[in-house]
């Protein structure tokens, strides 16, 4: 049986600030420059969610698209959504909210949720032309 991958777009609106409390605003800024504004600032993130596996014979679904909607807002936009991850979001209290590891903590968040036959990929763009992609430690 072949192998497909179904694909489910999603989108939430976040602030947050890239920093370190170890270091300096001096050395911050250095790093992360506007980024580690104390302020905060915010991005209009676009997630897609990736399913590859094979095609149900019974269904004609890798997976019902419906059902990944669902977790999709149950685990990620409910969750992220006009939130600010570093203050709101118990996942970020410790670990930098950068694009890495907010699509690494979208990634486990969802894959708890899917049959293990399935391969996932996360893609989440902090911008329309910054964007990282997570498929697991495999």
């Amino acid at each position: 049986m072949p192998k497909v991958t179904v694909h489910r777009k999603a989108h939430f609106n976040a602030a947050h600030r890239l920093y370190r409390k170890d270091w300096s605003d001096e050395k911050n800024f250095e790093v992360f420059s506007k980024c580690s504004n104390p302020n905060f600032h915010g991005h209009n993130y676009e997630l897609i969610v990736s399913l590859t596996g094979e095609i149900n014979t019974e269904t004609g679904y890798v997976y019902d698209l419906g059902k990944l909607k669902d977790i999709i807002k149950s685990e990620i936009e409910d969750c992220f959504d006009h939130k600010n991850l570093n203050i709101e979001v118990p996942e970020f209290k410790e670990l930098n909210p950068t694009a890495e590891n907010i699509c690494v903590v979208t990634y486990d968040k969802l894959r708890k949720h899917l049959p293990d036959n399935l391969d996932l990929k996360v893609t989440l763009y902090e911008t329309p032309r910054n964007f990282v992609s997570y498929s697991g430690n495999n």
